[in-house]
């Protein structure tokens, strides 16, 4: 394996890592995540909280194990903008909470900017569907 390819599987990894753990625990902690969604107005709190867990566990596994890594960066990085727009939503706060969510929001454009070169990359490296 070269370092550019050594480099891009040390990210997947991390990108995984960073999906599986708070995918796990939407579940372990789930009264604190419904208190976090009905703090921001969230409709369908307990379905759309199971879906997300479940899709974060999933994609994670799937970019762990290098599998249809195109589609599930493009699937993850769409998740992301979704919950900027609706979690990290920094303009209805002021103070400390406006800067904690305006954080938040500016931390996830940074992850969203890593989904997007990895789709790409395994784009161009892979067949779609399959990157492996």
């Amino acid at each position: 394996m070269n370092k550019a390819n050594m480099l891009v599987t040390v990210g997947r990894v991390m990108l995984a890592l960073y999906f599986l753990l708070p995918g796990v625990m939407k579940f372990v902690s789930w009264e604190m995540h419904v208190a976090l969604m009905a703090k921001h107005n969230m409709p369908a709190i307990e379905p759309l909280l199971a879906v997300a867990g479940t899709l974060q566990i999933l994609a994670a596994i799937a970019l762990l194990a290098n599998r249809y890594t195109y589609i599930v960066s493009l699937g993850l990085a769409l998740m992301v903008v979704v919950i900027n727009l609706c979690l990290h939503d920094f303009w209805n706060f002021s103070g400390i909470e406006a800067a904690h969510e305006m954080q938040n929001f500016v931390k996830n454009l940074g992850i969203l900017a890593g989904l997007l070169v990895l789709a790409g990359h395994s784009h161009n490296s892979k067949t779609i569907l399959a990157s492996k």
